[in-house]
């Protein structure tokens, strides 16, 4: 943790933070509830200050190593939402993604948060692991809905490289009429479908804000940052993190990859673009798909319909 409240002091000074300033903190990236809240102690002592008063506070936890006293510690430092790591309700398919809780002990991690306090509570699901069905994937989000939760990231499976699946990358199944299924029966629900992979009553401002491109900090090992145009980047080896924290890397952004980043963030979003930010032609193409109800245009902002279609509605803006 000491490396960790180096580098702390000195991104805040780097991003001129001052008192009632931090809108969002979000503790992540592994398995925050292994830590003893005692150890995050330091960091919240330097944080309050500078925290507005309405600040949303979130950590991820995995079910079955967020203990009530853990839940319960971490409501005492001040964090005010939770996400669990829950995947699946399904016993086969946990072991098979190699977690290590059953339904049993998900749910009782959630009811706990719940009584100790935490009003915002969120869960996530992967779908198109291998052998998904409809049928699995509605069980799934009926034991989700029977919990106090007012938010559910929807993840597809991903297989990235250095992971347990990088060597059997055919246990992610290719079925895109899944997430349409899974996005159907979660806004079902009453759900509000606002970005991608989420949904809620409660819409997370931490992931508005990456999605307005607002500035961030990212402090520890692998935690990346932004500011202006710039992206900063921390040692992701833990062992020479903790040596020297302030070894970070620095990526420019051109005009350019900026625009492109808007476009992404806000078509897959309820966001949307701002039409100042496209030059004529992109404006035709955007008022074309208009025209088609590709997107929609609320005063100068365009919206997406099917953020599943994003990517295609970008590539055709930009030409």
């Amino acid at each position: 943790m000491i490396s960790l409240e180096k580098q702390l002091k000195y991104e805040l000074k780097h991003f001129n933070v001052q008192a009632n300033e931090i809108e969002t903190i979000f503790i992540g990236g592994g398995t925050p509830s292994t830590v003893n809240p005692e150890l995050y102690k330091p960091i919240f002592n330097i944080l309050k200050p500078l925290l507005k008063k309405d600040a949303e506070v979130t950590s991820e936890a995995n079910p079955n190593s967020a203990t009530k006293e853990w839940l319960q510690g971490m409501y005492n430092l001040g964090v005010n939402r939770i996400s669990f790591g829950v995947q699946s309700f399904n016993e086969s398919k946990l072991k098979a993604l190699n977690r290590a809780h059953s339904p049993e002990q998900a749910k009782l991690a959630v009811e706990t948060a719940s009584k100790i306090g935490f009003q915002n509570l969120s869960l996530d699901l992967i779908y198109n692991y291998k052998g998904d069905t409809e049928e699995l994937l509605k069980h799934d989000i009926n034991e989700a809905f029977k919990l106090p939760i007012n938010h559910i990231s929807a993840y597809e499976l991903t297989i990235e490289s250095g992971t347990k699946f990088a060597s059997t990358p055919t246990v992610r199944q290719e079925d895109d009429e899944l997430a349409f299924f899974v996005a159907r029966e979660i806004t079902s629900r009453g759900f509000k479908h606002y970005e991608i992979s989420n949904f809620g009553t409660y819409q997370s401002e931490h992931n508005k804000g990456y999605w307005n491109l607002k500035n961030y900090m990212g402090v520890g090992s692998g935690a990346v940052g932004f500011k202006q145009n710039i992206r900063y980047y921390p040692n992701t080896n833990i062992d020479a993190y903790i040596k020297e924290p302030l070894t970070i890397e620095e990526e420019p952004l051109t005009d350019e990859e900026l625009l492109t980043e808007k476009l992404f963030l806000g078509l897959r979003s309820n966001i949307g673009i701002h039409e100042n930010i496209l030059d004529k032609e992109m404006q035709k193409r955007a008022n074309f798909l208009v025209e088609k109800k590709k997107l929609i245009k609320e005063n100068t902002n365009y919206k997406n319909l099917n953020y599943f279609i994003a990517d295609e509605l970008v590539l055709y803006i930009l030409g």
